[in-house]
């Protein structure tokens, strides 16, 4: 049954990321969903760490990848993720399974802090082309 609402869950976040028109700024394809704009880049004009994930994802569901590097790489493969868990989840609720179990036990310190490396890498991007990616 968690197989099964994980994979539900991750097709919610992909069906609503394909329902998105991303945002040619690079970001702020959130404020779609009712949500306000971004107040750490409203007070600081630099993006906040999460900048441009929500736009990412939009464009990855749209299947352009490279829209979605550009918006955020750590966005693009955390949609990438998304997808692959989706997959995985429902053929462990379908099939039981122990991939699932095999592949929390990856989860560990060392993946987690590539993982972190990855984000902030992807947040340094991010800072360095703020300006740039506008339109």
């Amino acid at each position: 049954m968690l197989a099964f609402a994980l994979a539900l869950a991750a097709l919610a976040v992909l069906i609503t990321a394909a329902w998105l028109t991303p945002s040619n700024e690079g970001h702020g394809t959130h404020e779609e969903l009712g949500l306000p704009s971004c107040m750490w880049a409203a007070k600081f004009d630099q993006p906040c760490m999460t900048c441009g994930m929500t736009t990412s994802f939009a464009y990855a569901a749209d299947g352009n990848l490279l829209g979605s590097l550009k918006a955020q790489p750590m966005g693009m493969l955390l949609a990438i993720g998304t997808s692959v868990g989706f997959w995985v989840a429902l053929y462990v609720g379908l099939t039981g399974s122990r991939i699932g179990a095999m592949a929390g036990r990856a989860m560990t310190t060392r993946v987690l802090v590539i993982f972190a490396a990855l984000a902030l890498a992807a947040w340094v991007y991010k800072i360095l082309t703020w300006h740039s990616i506008r339109t």
